[in-house]
């Protein structure tokens, strides 16, 4: 239990700070989850303007530090992939 104000202080500020980065991590996993159902459907262009939004996302997120630059970029990436394949198997 914390004593002194600015241990109370510190406490109020985790919480208002873990509230804040769960949401926005929901809301990244929750695009991508969207994105991937999308990718599955085989909808090319649907896909494309979600990957654009949830590039979007994950460069803001990161840029607080709620995620690490590597990590959304490594996320970016992996699904760049896959819609790339994506793109590949519909043209052949």
């Amino acid at each position: 239990m914390a004593h002194s104000l600015s241990a109370k202080k510190r406490v109020r500020q985790n919480t208002r700070k873990r509230t804040l980065n769960r949401s926005r991590k929901s809301q990244v996993k929750t695009q991508i989850k969207h994105l991937e159902t999308t990718m599955d459907e085989g909808n090319v262009a649907a896909a494309q303007e979600q990957f654009r939004q949830l590039t979007k996302k994950l460069d803001k997120v990161a840029s607080t530090s709620t995620m690490h630059k590597k990590t959304a970029a490594r996320k970016k990436s992996r699904l760049a992939k896959k819609l790339n394949a994506l793109k590949a198997k519909q043209k052949a």
